[in-house]
């Protein structure tokens, strides 16, 4: 059994004497774990750098194995912006959440395509990145939502408002909710910032702020939750460092998903 593929390193743990357990994210093939033989010594290292986009080759004399995984560098993205602490914890939140969610050998390749787009433009353009970047990784977090099946229904009122009006979100059930339809409920819904529903637009620390508070509330409960795990520190470090720069005190607890306005 193997594949060769383009592929982006997720993480890299060392294991034994030299050696590495590696995730890789193909598009064909998805999500594997692999054995990288010398993968912990100071060359193996600099090829399984988190964020790394590589081709990689996985060989198993039987499909179930854990298998072996070599590779060859194609472009070096996490060396770029060693000295850019957004950029680089964009790019650990990215891969973190993508290596913790997304099921083992199931192909996403929209999650893969976009996950190396976003990754080569962050290395690429640093300055992007702390500018625009944010809404963009808040798309790609709804999109990894709706490819686990976790989808938010946004096109529209769940209480029947005005489609033009969209400001909030029920933390139970993901539908959008318009500002006049809110009322005394307003409190227990997530914000919805323009950028989401409006591509064009970028948005502020605080609309970002609040789209990331949005992805992680259904990341947490739903992506991570079924699978018993926490989200990833490194998307909590994103979080915070992006509160810090709205100057906003990240609240203790995401809004109780229990208690909405709608069903």
């Amino acid at each position: 059994m193997e594949w060769e593929a383009p592929a982006l390193v997720l993480s890299a743990t060392p294991y034994g004497e030299g050696s590495a357990i590696v995730h890789v994210l193909t598009g064909e093939h998805g999500l594997y774990h692999g054995l990288a033989r010398g993968g912990s010594s100071r060359r193996g290292r600099a090829v399984w750098q988190t964020g790394n986009l590589v081709r990689a080759r996985w060989t198993a004399r039987l499909p179930e194995q854990l298998g072996n995984i070599t590779a060859e560098t194609v472009h070096a993205s996490a060396a770029r912006i060693l000295d850019d602490p957004l950029p680089l914890a964009m790019l650990a939140s990215l891969c973190a959440l993508a290596d913790g969610c997304l099921p083992e050998r199931e192909p996403h390749p929209a999650i893969f395509q976009g996950l190396a787009s976003l990754l080569a433009r962050i290395s690429l353009d640093p300055q992007w990145a702390v500018a625009e970047g944010m809404p963009e990784i808040v798309r790609w977090e709804l999109l990894l939502l709706s490819e686990l099946g976790f989808g938010l229904d946004l096109g529209h009122c769940a209480l029947g408002g005005r489609c033009d009006d969209l400001r909030w979100v029920s933390p139970r059930t993901g539908r959008a909710v318009s500002d006049e339809r809110a009322g005394e409920w307003r409190s227990r819904l997530l914000p919805l910032p323009g950028f989401v529903l409006h591509p064009d637009q970028v948005g502020t620390p605080v609309d970002w702020y609040d789209g990331l508070r949005l992805t992680g509330h259904f990341l947490q409960r739903d992506a991570f939750g079924q699978r018993h795990r926490p989200v990833p520190e490194a998307r909590s470090r994103l979080l915070d460092m992006i509160a810090r720069e709205a100057d906003i005190s990240p609240p203790d607890a995401s809004p109780d998903a229990t208690t909405t306005a709608t069903d």
